[in-house]
């Protein structure tokens, strides 16, 4: 018997009236569900970075919300100190020394007669300046040489990796007494020089891991067997995934930054008078603690505050930008 050739017409004609209707209904089913439209070429959700994914994890963490505003609040105060304090922090006046709260001066007074409230307010661009500066410093040169090391390897890497060990058998307060205790310069920058100095190891044995595991990548070795440059290489497909570790121990080296310049000037080998620094008062008040706590209370709570705020910030980049927490 021959073939008879197919006509759609008879095809739905055959299965009736209600077949007709259950064809239309499944291929209207099927256009509506297709992404983009019937021929697939409307628009698409575009896929989600590690950063985008990262910064939405950011904004939903309470812990970064709260840390943010409060580093902003130091940042902002640091910057323009007058806007909360209106007083000089270098005007005394013997007369009111150790006096505690009076109208005017919530914080009471120092040893000196100093306002403790004006003082805690303009420690505070001391401290920031320095732990910017010196994360700034140790992240870059860190993440130069470590990055540097990594991808490239040989004798270089080895020499890097010998170096970084003597670095880190110096202790780092034992380091400050000695390097600093030579230096007369009353500014910042000695101190920052000498965080620097002994701080880039840390940075730089991270960024060396990172790059070696990430130069490993299927996309990397693509790249390079498409005749990419060290250059591209580095710069376009290495550095954008391997900078995540370094910046969240940076993040939370600079608390740790600002501690140790409040703990060199504590010992006097830190910044030094007429600088207004937490450090220098945390030192003038502790042998008037019994006497006058609110000396060394409100200097102390602020340093502890600033610390506290930027570990906090550095322990939700962390969780938002490893992937193995997800």
């Amino acid at each position: 018997m021959p073939e008879q050739p197919y006509e759609p017409e008879g095809a739905i004609a055959a299965t009736g009236m209600g077949g007709a209707m259950d064809l239309a209904t499944s291929e209207g089913e099927t256009l509506e569900k297709t992404p983009g439209g019937p021929e697939g070429t409307g628009p698409q959700e575009k896929p989600r970075s590690l950063w985008s994914d990262a910064w939405r994890d950011l904004r939903r963490n309470p812990v970064f919300i709260i840390s943010a505003l409060v580093i902003l609040f130091l940042v902002v105060i640091s910057l323009w100190p007058s806007l909360i304090a209106t007083q000089n922090p270098l005007n005394c006046n013997l007369s009111k020394a150790q006096e505690g709260s009076q109208p005017g001066h919530p914080f009471g007074f120092d040893g000196q007669g100093c306002d403790v409230y004006t003082r805690t307010v303009y420690g505070t661009r001391v401290s920031i300046a320095v732990g910017v500066c010196a994360t700034l410093g140790v992240a870059l040169l860190g993440a130069v040489l470590g990055g540097l090391a990594g991808f490239f390897g040989g004798t270089g890497d080895a020499v890097l990796s010998r170096i970084t060990d003597i670095f880190f058998a110096i202790p780092v307060v034992l380091g400050g007494l000695v390097l600093l205790s030579v230096v007369t310069s009353n500014t910042i920058w000695p101190v920052i020089g000498f965080m620097v100095l002994l701080g880039w190891p840390q940075i730089s044995r991270i960024a060396r891991g990172s790059v070696i595991t990430t130069k490993q990548n299927d996309y990397v070795q693509a790249a390079r067997a498409l005749g990419a440059s060290n250059s591209r290489l580095m710069l376009r497909h290495i550095l954008p995934n391997a900078v995540a570790p370094v910046i969240v121990v940076a993040t939370i080296a600079l608390g740790t930054y600002i501690a140790l310049e409040a703990t060199l000037s504590y010992l006097g080998v830190g910044l030094k008078p007429p600088t207004v620094s937490w450090g220098i008062d945390i030192s003038a008040a502790s042998p008037y603690i019994r006497q006058a706590p609110h000396m060394l209370l409100w200097p102390a709570g602020a340093l502890a505050v600033t610390v506290l705020a930027f570990i906090m910030l550095g322990d939700a980049v962390r969780d938002a930008l490893d992937p193995k927490l997800r």
